[in-house]
């Protein structure tokens, strides 16, 4: 079986676009939750959400036009901008750009999406409502399927391996990191484009996830403490959006090409709950499950991570049950390990979460700093002898790195990164 290492990165956030702005923001425990700007909100329980913000707004926000034009632009929906955005930046870090046939052949597409181009379907529902189905565009559906971010990155940069897109929720661009891992270990692919896109902002999604109750409704004048992952008093996720984008290349081809290896993606484990719909099991049993086969495809143990990227979104049932799964797995350590999660500062961005916090884990190894949780003011007591890092990064090396995707559905997806 090959190894498979990352050799570039790309995203766009909430916290901006762009690794350098991402990561810097990321270690200052940076908020990037604001109130809606998009829609009318005044009728819904939650208000907030982790919008990324354009270049008129943040000197590192996104600049669609800078990626596509505008006919383009009209004819997809956002989670394929951002998509295009975040591999234009990655495949330019990673130095690879294939040009031959051969090279093309062996480079593939994996870009996950919980939901895809949500906007357009409920835009294109109005549409065909109020002024009926021949003001329909051609361009309606390929702008909204989910496996189009994958299919218009493939199109634009002429990758001809294989190509996919899983749906699985917030487990999703986890499970697509997993999946390109073992096309290139199995053989099928030297170098796969990978990890995930989400542009879910909504008032349709917004109504359905607060009718679950999952949203936080508490702060929604002071968003920027809305997002409270294994805090006492957290009270549901904050939405967010963006695309991640990890270049996942076989070990000897990049050493071959002299490309700059940043980590090894050294474990994969994913598993299903088979309990209920949308909740976990409370032990947290699928998550164990996972995060096992992540560490024995690793070849490691539990006492081999030095730091744990948790899925936690700050919900209380979702995070109790990824607590019971992590207290489990890392019974008797204490200070030595460091756990944070990442939403805190940008929110869930549901399909694209685990490729955004992944690049985040790969930041952490090289540059030996670990991500923060922000508003981390009274620990839940059965995570309170970890090293929970509030605030602000701290600095620590570590060898591996485990982080998780815990998606509705009851599927688990976890991934172990690194040093080389």
């Amino acid at each position: 079986m090959r190894r498979v290492v990352v050799t570039g990165m790309g995203i766009v956030s909430p916290l901006g676009t762009g690794l350098d702005a991402f990561w810097q923001r990321v270690t200052e425990g940076a908020n990037g939750i604001r109130g809606i700007t998009r829609f009318d909100t005044s009728d819904l329980a939650c208000r907030i959400a982790g919008e990324v913000p354009d270049k008129a707004e943040d000197e590192h926000g996104f600049d669609v036009d800078a990626v596509m034009d505008a006919r383009e632009q009209r004819r997809t929906d956002r989670f394929i901008h951002l998509a295009m955005g975040a591999v234009q930046e990655a495949l330019a870090n990673s130095g690879w750009e294939p040009k031959t046939d051969a090279e093309k052949e062996r480079t593939g597409t994996i870009i996950a999406t919980g939901v895809g181009g949500f906007p357009a379907m409920t835009a294109g529902t109005r549409l065909v409502d109020e002024k009926g189905p021949r003001r329909a565009s051609p361009f309606l559906v390929p702008s909204f399927l989910a496996n189009l971010a994958a299919g218009q990155v493939s199109i634009r940069h002429g990758l001809k391996g294989p190509i996919g897109a899983p749906v699985t929720a917030c487990a999703a661009s986890l499970q697509a990191l997993g999946d390109a891992a073992r096309l290139i270990r199995c053989g099928e692919a030297d170098v796969m484009v990978a990890g995930g896109t989400e542009a879910c902002i909504d008032r349709v999604s917004y109504a359905g996830f607060c009718a679950a109750k999952a949203m936080s409704s508490k702060r929604n004048d002071d968003p920027s403490h809305a997002s409270r992952p294994f805090d006492q008093d957290r009270d549901g996720f904050i939405m967010g959006e963006g695309a991640g984008i990890l270049i996942l290349e076989d070990y000897e081809h990049a050493r071959a090409r002299g490309a700059n290896i940043l980590v090894e993606l050294a474990g994969y484990g994913t598993t299903a709950d088979a309990y209920h719909v949308t909740a976990s099991s409370p032990d947290g049993e699928g998550g164990l499950r996972a995060m096992r086969h992540a560490l024995a495809s690793a070849k490691l143990s539990p006492a081999d991570i030095g730091y744990v990227n948790a899925h936690s979104t700050s919900t209380p049932v979702g995070d109790a049950a990824e607590i019971a799964a992590l207290t489990t797995l890392f019974e008797g350590r204490g200070k030595d390990l460091a756990v944070s999660s990442s939403k805190s500062m940008f929110g869930h961005l549901l399909g694209a979460a685990g490729a955004v916090e992944a690049i985040a884990c790969v930041k952490a190894l090289v540059s030996g700093l670990l991500p923060p949780s922000r508003n981390l003011e009274a620990v839940d007591e059965a995570m309170a002898r970890f090293e929970m890092v509030p605030g602000k990064a701290i600095a620590r090396e570590v060898d591996h790195i485990l982080t998780n995707g815990f998606g509705f559905g009851g599927v688990n997806a976890s991934a172990v990164f690194s040093k080389v």
